[in-house]
């Protein structure tokens, strides 16, 4: 067994034999009757079979599965900052985290769509326990993280990982995407996780962690919906949160949530990416000589530009005014806008319940609070 066996997707001389392995499987049919509706099962399928690399899959059936899920689910998508990277080039995205299969795969499609190197990409062991999800993942080009594991092994786990994203950025000139903490944002702060840079810092060939840093060619990446399809399938964790109890998941909620966040109404999304660190990396250099603070402060840069390039839809700002029983941001949007949220709000949770209320629109609300900070900063 090699050394990155346990967490790496397939190497392409594995790709047909695990297709074969999945073409009759119920799953595989639903999808590609979902991206490909008008074609009959015997032609999709020998496309399928006469298949060799990860790319051939991503190119011709992953593609136009996101397309789908995007005409059929969304009002449409626009991005920014994709004219700032460079092609044959390789970054590591650190991205926000909305949703558990479109974040990575949106990013993925315009990649592609603008001529850049696509991504291998994160996923956690919990959401890959069905072997069917687990060689679609592979075949994606995802690479798992294993979660909930005792200290000792988590620190081993954490190092082959750093190791296997550092052979991808600069041996193999692969992207990499990984989300900016572990698991989605389920209160809409959007806030990274030193932890996931440490992780990071593991698989760095340099004495300084912060020349590493500007090696790998970090890029954050900041993904919004104006409608979270899982939102109120968030509400139970929040809930227990606010409680301060420890939230226990059910048996498959995260498939639950795996396939609400693709079939569930978004409305709009945006996705920007930022411009590569590097200055920025300078400066922490030249202020912090602690590690540790070092760390801390890459994150606080990761945050402010994922968090000021956030774009704000009408439904963060009805959020807002709701919550805080205000019209400040009465001219963000319309009298039909702010109905239909509230009627999503009727539906979607217990009225009654104000903590359930409350968590809701804080969920929506918290990233026009963020970008509040900086403004008010810039105006100081």
């Amino acid at each position: 067994m090699q050394k990155f066996d346990a967490i790496r997707p397939f190497y392409d001389a594995e790709v047909n034999a695990a297709l074969q392995a999945v073409a009759n499987h119920p799953m595989m049919k639903a999808l590609m009757n979902f991206a490909y509706p008008q074609v009959e099962e015997e032609v999709w399928k020998a496309q399928l079979l006469r298949t060799h690399s990860i790319r051939d899959f991503q190119i011709n059936f992953a593609y136009q599965a996101v397309q789908k899920v995007l005409e059929k689910s969304s009002d449409g998508l626009s991005t920014s900052g994709f004219e700032t990277l460079e092609p044959n080039t390789s970054y590591l995205f650190i991205s926000n985290h909305r949703d558990i299969i479109l974040d990575t795969s949106i990013l993925n499609v315009c990649l592609f769509d603008h001529g850049l190197v696509m991504t291998a990409s994160a996923i956690g062991d919990n959401l890959v326990k069905k072997d069917f999800l687990k060689t679609l993942s592979k075949l994606n080009r995802n690479f798992v993280v294993q979660r909930g594991l005792p200290p000792r092994e988590l620190l081993e786990s954490s190092k082959l990982m750093s190791e296997y994203i550092a052979q991808l950025l600069l041996r193999e000139n692969r992207s990499v995407w990984i989300a900016q903490r572990e698991g989605r944002t389920k209160d809409g702060n959007d806030a990274t996780h030193s932890g996931v840079l440490k992780m990071l810092a593991m698989g760095s060939d340099e004495k300084n962690i912060l020349d590493y840093f500007k090696k790998i060619k970090i890029v954050p990446v900041s993904i919004s919906y104006e409608y979270d399809p899982t939102d109120a399938l968030k509400m139970p964790q929040l809930m227990a949160e606010a409680r301060e109890e420890i939230y226990i998941k059910e048996k498959n909620e995260d498939f639950i949530t795996l396939l609400s966040g693709i079939i569930g109404q978004k409305k709009r999304i945006h996705l920007h990416v930022g411009k590569v660190l590097d200055t920025e990396l300078d400066q922490i250099q030249a202020e912090n000589d602690n590690t540790n603070k070092q760390i801390q402060a890459l994150a606080q840069v990761i945050d402010d530009s994922i968090l000021q390039s956030y774009k704000l839809w009408p439904t963060n700002y009805i959020a807002y005014d709701l919550l805080h029983h205000t019209d400040t941001y009465a001219a963000e949007y319309t009298e039909a806008e702010k109905s239909l949220f509230e009627r999503r709000l009727e539906m979607r949770i217990d009225g009654n319940n104000e903590v359930m209320r409350e968590g809701f629109l804080t969920m929506y609300a918290n990233p026009v609070i963020n970008q509040l900070k900086y403004r008010h900063a810039s105006q100081a």
